[in-house]
């Protein structure tokens, strides 16, 4: 199984649509921050001696540190790799006061995009300090196959729609060999492209729509990808086949065109500017042989370029 696609999808909302993560984070820690709030991305590799550990996303919000992790599967060694991707973020950003060192660890929650009955609600290491005191490291996870479609929406955690997918995947096959289940599918796919297409586009954000959109068909192209019918009928509902952001291609596209506009335009203004500058130098120059009973040289500085180049030497101009 390739978990590597979904950590590529859910690693370029985090980076390239940030927004997205704000609602899950106010979902798990019961935080009210507005979409639009200041997000900086902190960087999710960090170097210690026997390796580098990444991180899926690690964003500061004002003064506080969120890490989210995307696990496809229920790893049960889960806890024990938090609390070390952790400690080493809260390492990145200790403070020094004076001989005295503090470090403040991240509000960090694990999203599963598949559980069972025993993954638990809260990831959990006892830690047992030196001095003998016992302070129990809870991380709280949220798992994916409790949010209907509609909960979603409610929440607005839009972050979770490329992988809805995935409550699916082991009736895929069934779905495909039943026209009505996968009407069903269909159905309630349309529903889901309606529902985000009201939510972004009358808000004005078209954009992430259309990054959504692919996102999604990217997750449902693989869990599809032996059923060709669902994957074909899914892509045609949806849109689109590729991870590559529809507006960061016309960005690019749009800063290629715009360049070549404005080099055109500025060789053309400069063009004009030249030509003005140049018609006012030999003004001056002929007004200056004018005046000093020269005007036998005007013909010459006029229609000879080297008589006119020693001409605006002598005079300076």
């Amino acid at each position: 199984m390739n978990n590597t696609i979904f950590d590529d999808v859910f690693r370029t909302m985090v980076e390239k649509i940030p927004q997205l993560a704000v609602p899950l984070i106010n979902e798990v820690f019961q935080t009210s921050y507005p979409e639009d709030v200041e997000i900086i991305q902190l960087r999710n590799e960090h170097h210690q001696e026997n390796g580098e550990i990444i991180t899926d996303s690690c964003l500061r919000i004002g003064r506080k540190l969120y890490h989210i992790e995307c696990q496809s599967v229920d790893d049960t060694t889960m806890a024990i790799r938090m609390i070390e991707y952790d400690f080493a973020i809260a390492l990145d950003s200790a403070r020094k006061y004076g001989r005295r060192y503090r470090m403040e660890f991240p509000k960090s929650c694990v999203l599963y995009l598949r559980s069972g009955k025993n993954t638990p609600d809260f990831l959990k290491v006892e830690v047992v300090f030196p001095d003998g005191k016992i302070q129990v490291y809870r991380i709280p996870t949220v798992k994916l196959d409790e949010y209907t479609k509609d909960k979603i929406f409610e929440k607005n955690l839009l972050m979770f729609l490329p992988f809805y997918i995935m409550r699916y995947e082991k009736e895929i096959h069934r779905i495909n060999q039943d026209p009505e289940k996968l009407q069903s599918l269909l159905d309630e796919y349309e529903d889901i492209r309606v529902m985000l297409e009201k939510e972004l586009t009358e808000t004005g954000r078209a954009e992430l729509y259309t990054n959504l959109n692919k996102l999604i068909t990217k997750i449902s192209d693989y869990i599809c990808r032996d059923e060709e019918v669902v994957r074909e009928r899914l892509g045609e509902t949806m849109g689109g086949k590729v991870l590559e952001l529809e507006s960061e291609r016309l960005r690019a596209e749009g800063k290629v065109l715009g360049e070549s506009i404005g080099e055109a335009r500025g060789e053309a203004r400069g063009k004009v500017i030249g030509e003005l500058q140049g018609e006012t130098r030999l003004g001056v120059l002929i007004n200056r042989l004018i005046l000093d009973g020269r005007s036998a040289e005007v013909q010459g500085a006029a229609t000879d370029a080297e008589k006119r180049k020693e001409l605006y030497k002598e005079y300076g101009i």
